[in-house]
């Protein structure tokens, strides 16, 4: 049963759960609740902005395919709106199309998992993305009439192609020949805690990702 959002302890995290498969917030709702959060959740994108605005929750996990106001538009409307701005919004999702990752990327979804995840998994980077919200500068934070502390300053996300340290020269790991750079996005989210994403081609092979923070290269088509 999930909590009412108005009457929640406030030693406890609140995470706003959207999927349109009933099955699976069930189960995320149950995995939540036992490991000591709050839990409420929506079956689609127009009842997520409800619960986002009335609920304050300190995170959102939400999938990109849902009915009525699909997860990227979602995360556009949130990321608009100066409540919810700063909520860290983990996507778990059966997407796996580079270009709609990469659309919710720009979207300012703070980070990415792929169906099948483990409620384990989701929880620990749910964990993740809350305290790197929290850890979020002073100057970045504004007292809401809850009590509660949200972010009201988004870490600037962005498209560039001439970053200010340039792109490592990197090689195909399939055939061995040299990658053509592409572009990078960077985000990450808070200026504490930055990240970068550099994509390169190559002519045989397909598309690539370079993440600066893991120094992993890998294929996304």
């Amino acid at each position: 049963m999930t909590a009412s959002p108005l009457t929640l302890s406030r030693a406890r995290r609140l995470v706003l759960v959207v999927d349109d498969d009933a099955d699976n917030r069930e189960l995320y709702v149950e995995s939540f609740s036992l490991a000591g959060w709050n839990v409420t959740h929506a079956a689609n994108g127009r009842e997520a902005l409800v619960w986002g605005l009335v609920a304050a929750p300190s995170i959102i996990v939400t999938e990109l395919r849902l009915p009525i106001i699909d997860g990227i538009s979602l995360c556009e409307i949130l990321r608009r709106d100066r409540a919810t701005r700063g909520i860290p919004i983990l996507v778990v999702t059966a997407e796996t199309r580079p270009e709609q990752l990469e659309r919710a990327t720009r979207a300012g979804a703070t980070a990415l998992l792929i169906k099948p995840s483990a409620p384990d998994v989701v929880m620990a980077e749910m964990r993740r993305l809350v305290q790197e919200s929290d850890a979020a500068l002073p100057s970045d934070r504004l007292t809401v009439n809850s009590g509660r502390t949200a972010l009201v300053k988004v870490h600037p996300r962005y498209w560039t192609t001439t970053p200010a340290e340039a792109a490592l020269p990197l090689v195909c790991p399939i055939c061995t020949r040299l990658l053509t750079y592409r572009e990078t996005f960077m985000g990450g989210v808070s200026r504490l805690h930055p990240e970068r994403w550099d994509y390169y081609e190559c002519s045989t092979c397909g598309r690539f990702q370079y993440r600066w923070r893991t120094r992993k290269l890998r294929r996304i088509s």
